[in-house]
């Protein structure tokens, strides 16, 4: 599965362009998942390259940085790797975070 795409590469702010919104009104453009655990990822900001500023579902719930090549190198049970939700659209981070 090919987890990033030129249009949603051109959709993602850059790192630090949101800065001056406030967290609840930024907004996630990309999620990924791992099938086989609750981890999930928000895309929020991408430096054009490797690197996002976005929202993680893990052992905690935190805003952090990520890294693509990190999500592409995990690997899970007969080789499962981590996905891109492929309906997700466009949603101001207090939607997520209120679901």
């Amino acid at each position: 599965m090919k987890l990033m795409t030129k249009e949603i590469q051109k959709n993602l702010p850059k790192l630090y362009e949101t800065e001056d919104i406030k967290t609840s009104d930024k907004k996630a453009y990309v999620k990924y998942f791992c099938p086989w655990n609750q981890w999930t990822w928000y895309g929020i900001e991408y430096d054009g390259k490797d690197t996002f500023f976005g929202y993680v579902i893990g052992h905690e719930k935190e805003y952090g940085y990520f890294t693509l090549s990190e999500l592409k190198s995990v690997k899970g049970f007969m080789g499962l790797g981590i996905e891109r939700d492929l309906y997700f659209k466009p949603k101001r981070m207090e939607e997520i975070i209120n679901n």
